[in-house]
């Protein structure tokens, strides 16, 4: 049974990104959206966190150009159909909110 964990706020201002990161399954998936997307921002903590697990992780492409954050080679930018399809891919959605 897998899930897909859609985080939507900064990694930053609390502990979601750490709280998820630790039930997170070898099945699952990571969505990245809104200001979680900074996340991705080279040489913070989250991001070498996210570079060292390896977890199969995506992020808003409309999320990452509007807060001008690029996307690593391990992480992949979706958009909307596709976070659709995520969401139909995985037998369940956990929204960190």
């Amino acid at each position: 049974m897998s899930t897909l964990h859609v985080l939507s706020h900064s990694p930053f201002g609390d502990e979601r990104l750490s709280s998820c990161l630790r039930v997170i399954g070898a099945a699952d998936a990571l969505l990245l959206s809104g200001d979680a997307v900074y996340a991705l921002q080279p040489g913070t903590a989250p991001f070498d966190t996210l570079a060292a697990r390896r977890v199969k992780l995506f992020a808003l492409a409309e999320d990452l150009q509007a807060r001008a954050v690029e996307v690593p080679h391990w992480a992949e930018a979706i958009d909307y159909p596709a976070f659709v399809e995520l969401s139909i891919h995985h037998d369940k959605v956990n929204s960190w909110l």
